[in-house]
């Protein structure tokens, strides 16, 4: 997973992006996350100097909308159907590349008539920081069953239960965001234990930032979720420290495993196209162990794209405010980051890892492992003119940073896309 190990011969990092932010930037009064409150100020010019924002970032909390809910009768396998010409477009775009590259990608601009398309499609990856979309749906299968008949008390938990981080939140060299409102000041530094936030900004930092450390809490707090089910939103920070020092170590990690997993598989997703076996962060160890490794396919991670446009993730709302929260509204990277996306409202969430050996005497550098080098890109596009696709792109090829390649291949199939 996300975790960095350190050895004589073998090095290995892991990279969380901390350039990208999400959620609609009028979202501060319905979730309390103080970031977006300094990109409205930026937006209105009361914040001077800032970098401009992107034009497809400004879409309005009220805007962002689901495209499949007219087909959310279709199984998300029924929808994968290869459309043949497409297929012979897409197979196009990767002559000279790398074979390891893999995609799958679905035009959904006319809901009545997808097209899809497919290549190594179920090849695994280490998902990187792309697994934490399996903690997001987790965090909200659980809120789910705590107020299984209201929405607003799940809103309003995200926005009020505020928990510390702990050893979970150690060791993260990534940093987050902390705007103080008052002072109109932001911070941008490593999380440490004695950090306090709301669900709902750890959540984001977990997102906006790709931070590990948020990640392994949000998780932590999905575990707490279905331990303590309905007298979660009560639980103090005493019962909750008790709790994990006074249950076995091999039922936490049975339970953490699940909380993250077994939603996967309700969705029809399976273990070799989807899981997630480690936290993301060293500190988590400390009560929780590693089970079953990680993995991702194109095949796996384009159902769950489907089904959350369905608004089959959890339900209609959940999947709607999933969505949002990775809503890209600052500078973009790599695949999102191609120049015909500027105008495009883009869902986002991307993530590497990748292994040097020195003793190789090869090249080998940052986002240029000789052992992996894996890099992926999960991608919900909305251009202006209602050209609207879902594009699940997962390479590993060694001893070159594919991000180029990313942004090429971006650029490439939005311009087939909106061809046709």
């Amino acid at each position: 997973m996300t975790k960095p190990f350190i050895y004589i011969v073998l090095f290995v990092v892991c990279s969380a992006f901390t350039t990208l932010h999400y959620y609609p930037i009028d979202g501060y009064g319905q979730t309390g996350i103080k970031r977006l409150k300094r990109l409205e100020l930026i937006k209105s010019g009361e914040i001077k100097n800032a970098t401009p924002l992107p034009a497809g970032a400004m879409k309005a909390y009220s805007e962002i909308e689901l495209n499949l809910l007219s087909r959310n009768q279709d199984s998300a396998t029924a929808l994968m159907t290869i459309d043949a010409d497409f297929q012979k477009e897409i197979n196009n775009l990767f002559r000279g590349l790398d074979k390891s590259y893999s995609l799958t990608v679905v035009d959904i601009s006319d809901v009545e008539h997808l097209r899809y398309a497919q290549r190594n499609e179920t090849s695994g990856y280490q998902p990187g920081s792309v697994g934490k979309l399996a903690v997001l749906n987790g965090l909200f299968v659980q809120l789910a069953k705590i107020y299984p008949d209201s929405w607003d008390k799940r809103t309003e938990l995200l926005r009020n239960k505020s928990v510390q981080a702990g050893v979970w939140g150690l060791t993260d060299e990534h940093t987050i965001p902390i705007y103080n409102i008052e002072k109109n000041t932001l911070v941008k530094r490593q999380v440490i234990a004695s950090d306090v936030f709301s669900l709902y900004e750890w959540t984001d930092h977990m997102l906006s930032v790709s931070n590990n450390a948020a990640a392994s809490i949000v998780w932590r707090e999905v575990l707490l979720m279905a331990a303590f089910g309905e007298k979660y939103p009560d639980l103090t920070q005493e019962e909750s420290d008790a709790y994990f020092k006074d249950t076995p170590r091999k039922e936490l990690t049975d339970l953490g495993n699940d909380v993250v997993n077994l939603p996967l598989r309700d969705l029809g997703i399976t273990a070799d196209e989807w899981r997630l076996g480690s936290f993301f962060t060293r500190g988590a160890n400390t009560y929780v162990g590693d089970k079953g490794g990680s993995i991702g396919t194109p095949f796996g991670l384009m159902k769950f794209l489907i089904q959350l446009e369905q608004g089959k993730v959890v339900d209609e709302q959940s999947s709607l405010e999933m969505k949002r929260l990775l809503y890209m509204t600052d500078r973009r990277i790599r695949y999102a980051q191609a120049p015909a996306l500027k105008e495009a409202a883009v869902y986002f969430k991307s993530g590497s890892l990748y292994k040097c050996d020195r003793s190789k005497g090869e090249a080998c550098g940052k986002y240029m492992g000789n052992v992996t080098n894996f890099m992926n890109s999960v991608a919900i596009v909305e251009q202006p003119d209602n050209c609207n696709y879902m594009v699940v792109l997962m390479t590993n090829v060694l001893r070159k940073n594919s991000a180029s390649d990313h942004m090429y291949l971006a650029g490439n199939i939005d311009k087939l896309i909106r061809m046709n």
